[in-house]
């Protein structure tokens, strides 16, 4: 059983054992089931940048007209890399419509201090209704004190409510969530694991991994950040310093990337959760947002928002990936967490290396799951081979789920690059479009390249039996991972 983010477990309560062992039992007959099979890749489709869809730009009051669509996509295009710009648009519609949203202001943030300060800061400014979705959430450290402060804007009047996954709180009292129902909290458990809490909801391989804070109309966040406690300090401390005393080495320090957006998009990722509240059957409403935004347009960045669900026809994060990396002509730039994405999807980053793309990974090179990390270095040396540039972050725990291309198709999100990410759990990522956001988003992946060390050819065919050994492991066992 994997805990994608999860520190060393404590132990189970006594009477959460029977549960644990029948979700390990499930599991294991779902591995013998078979292996759900991924959409297939039409590269030159995506290269040629055609496709059967339509560009649907929305704004504060809705639709726009196709004069004001075209002079947004004018107006995206001046930014720069304008030919770029319109032929990964045209890219984003081969699988089906391109839904966008104009008029939004974007802000990276990096790791857990950041994130969280100003996660907290929205959540105390809230006038109305606050939506926390995660597939973590802890009873220590700062994941402790969201909660202390979600229970006093309950008090204050505010509609709070939360979902969180059984699976990836499983260690998490009991108690801690039936003290923030006792508070006013409106809490819900996606797909218990036992199937008798909430009957009719029983999905033990369907598990939700979004992480999506919304705080009115006003503001949302998203991106690979959990509410833990392995947040409390930034991945820079590495750097700096050794690890307290007693800690484990991935109870700190760790890398990882959320977005906050304000503007039109947010009552887009409100649906998101408003949609898995219900189709979760979650006890109570959810209010309504007290109104609109005090800005209603408060920026030019153009957004489009892809939820993906393990029921639809096809990932269309995966989807929109594969065919923007079979589309790049200049760069393929991936940040990622846990890296076991397949043939298919390597062989695209393989293509794009050897027709002249400069394709880099900043991959972990520590990890709180072997098998996945000896799973994607399976793939290094046909990697390497095709020139692709790999670097392993050693001295934190790198846990971002980003990739930016051409730099003008940026994406944030939950969503890692396995089999787990595509076939079994609800993700949510944005993309951002446009050359400005582009650009912070690659200085950030050289940030990360900087803090990591190259992985060369050479140096990777001298590695041990042992690695070679736990390689074919991994691969064995990576739809499963």
């Amino acid at each position: 059983m994997r805990h994608e983010d999860l520190d060393p477990p404590r132990p189970l309560p006594p009477a959460r054992w029977w549960f644990a062992w029948a979700w390990l039992c499930a599991l294991t007959l779902y591995l013998l089931a078979g292996c759900t099979s991924l959409p297939p890749r039409e590269p030159q489709q995506a290269q040629a940048g055609g496709g059967p869809g339509l560009v649907t730009v929305r704004g504060a009051d809705g639709v726009l007209s196709k004069e004001e669509k075209r002079q947004t996509l004018r107006e995206l295009s001046q930014e720069g890399r304008h030919e770029l710009l319109r032929h990964h648009l045209r890219t984003l519609t081969q699988s089906g419509d391109a839904d966008l949203y104009r008029g939004n202001r974007t802000r990276l943030l990096v790791d857990g201090p950041a994130t969280f300060g100003a996660m907290k800061a929205a959540i105390a400014q809230a006038r109305g209704r606050i939506l926390l979705e995660s597939y973590i959430f802890e009873d220590q450290g700062v994941a402790a004190e969201v909660a202390d402060l979600l229970l006093r804007r309950a008090a204050d009047g505010v509609k709070v409510a939360v979902i969180y996954d059984a699976v990836g709180s499983i260690t998490t009292p009991v108690a801690f969530f039936q003290r923030l129902k006792d508070g006013g909290v409106a809490v819900c458990e996606f797909n218990p694991i036992n199937p008798v809490r909430r009957p009719g909801y029983w999905g033990i391989t369907h598990r939700d991994h979004r992480k999506l804070l919304v705080v009115d109309q006003q503001v949302a966040f998203t991106g690979g950040i959990n509410i833990s406690r392995v947040y409390g300090s930034g991945s820079a401390s590495w750097r700096r310093s050794a690890p307290p005393a007693g800690a484990s080495p991935i109870d700190d320090g760790w890398r990882d990337t959320q977005i906050e957006l304000r503007g039109p998009v947010v009552p887009a990722l409100a649906k998101v959760f408003e949609t898995t509240w219900r189709e979760q059957g979650c006890p109570g409403g959810l209010g309504e947002p007290p109104d609109k935004p005090l800005a209603a347009e408060p920026g030019e960045r153009v957004v489009k928002v892809l939820a993906s669900d393990p029921r639809d026809d096809g990932n269309r994060i995966y989807t929109a990936l594969v065919a923007a990396i079979d589309a790049a002509q200049v760069e393929v730039h991936i940040a990622m967490a846990y890296f076991a994405p397949g043939e298919v999807f390597v062989q695209a980053l393989c293509d794009a290396a050897r027709r002249g793309v400069s394709v880099e990974l900043v991959l972990p090179g520590r990890s709180d799951s072997s098998l996945v990390l000896h799973a994607g270095r399976s793939y290094y040396t046909q990697l390497l081979q095709a020139g692709v540039r790999i670097f392993e972050m050693d001295q934190a725990v790198m846990h971002a789920k980003t990739a930016v291309i051409d730099g003008v198709f940026s994406t944030v999100g939950s969503s890692n690059l396995d089999w787990i990410s595509f076939v079994a759990n609800n993700e949510l990522n944005v993309i951002v479009l446009g050359e400005e956001f582009g650009g912070q988003m690659n200085a950030l992946f050289e940030r990360d390249r900087q803090a990591s060390r190259a992985v060369t050819l050479e140096a990777w065919e001298r590695r041990g039996l042992g690695g070679r050994l736990m390689e074919g492991v991994g691969r064995l066992l990576e739809r499963w991972l």
